[in-house]
């Protein structure tokens, strides 16, 4: 189900659906779901929502505020930010999280005190981080969205987004997460292998700049023609900005482009 489209979800949850389970901001291509429609139209149904809003973190967002039921987030990302812990959060009244802590102790997974520390003092940061994350992509997106070599720049905080309303609707910031496509698809590989200050890994939300190619990496078992169906092409690269100076993440990027 395409949670961006409100038709799509009416007609796609059925009598017995228990839960509409979506991303906030889907990854990687950045598309944004109206939490609060599709809340009613599930609520409506006698569904309950559950919202993944790592991407935005509550800093940026909190879906509990715009009718979903429950809010998960990968901890392992912005909340940690820093690329050294991995876990997850739940958010939701006593009664659904009673609920799922039976079925979790039961399941057996449990963060370690190490870790869990470990995402507290991260959280304490949260604020300042996502501040420079914020700042420092909207300049990246400004940068890469003026480039020859760059078909298209996906990002909230441009004025060209096409969810732009939305984004103004429910989020308090843009966050630091961004999509582009190069204009060849076999120019990718040179770009990835080109840049020096950002790292090629898959995770994201952390204090250095991360790049990734999702038809390559995370995405490479699902077949192209169903990736491709949902933006994630061969000329996407997604980019998880970082705290560094915006002007050395750019500098990179920059060399990095004019090789290819």
């Amino acid at each position: 189900m395409d949670t961006s489209d409100l038709d799509e979800v009416e007609n796609d949850i059925l009598p017995d659906t228990k839960l509409v389970f979506l991303e906030t901001t889907a990854n990687h291509t950045m598309r944004l779901t109206d939490i609060k429609a599709v809340s009613d139209l599930a609520h409506d149904k006698g569904a309950q929502v559950m919202g993944d809003n790592t991407f935005m973190t509550p800093y940026f967002q909190q879906p509990l505020l715009h009718g979903a039921d429950v809010v998960v987030h990968s901890a392992t990302k912005y909340l940690n930010g820093h690329g050294d812990t991995i876990g997850g959060v739940m958010v939701g009244t006593s009664a659904f999280i009673s609920a799922a802590r039976h079925t979790a102790k039961n399941i057996g997974g449990a963060l370690s005190p190490f870790n869990a520390w470990l995402i507290i003092r991260g959280m304490k940061t949260l604020a300042l981080r996502m501040e420079r994350h914020n700042s420092n992509a909207l300049q990246v997106a400004r940068y890469l969205e003026g480039h020859e070599k760059i078909d298209c720049v996906i990002y909230p905080g441009l004025p060209g987004f096409e969810q732009r309303d939305i984004a103004k609707k429910q989020m308090k910031g843009n966050g630091g997460m961004l999509a582009f496509c190069l204009k060849k698809a076999g120019d990718v590989p040179l770009f990835l292998d080109s840049v020096k200050l950002c790292s090629l890994a898959v995770s994201l939300g952390e204090v250095g700049t991360l790049v990734q190619h999702p038809a390559t990496m995370t995405h490479a078992v699902i077949p192209a023609d169903k990736r491709i169906k949902y933006g994630i092409s061969d000329e996407l690269v997604r980019l998880s900005v970082g705290l560094e100076d915006a002007e050395d993440i750019i500098s990179d990027i920059e060399q990095a482009l004019a090789g290819i």
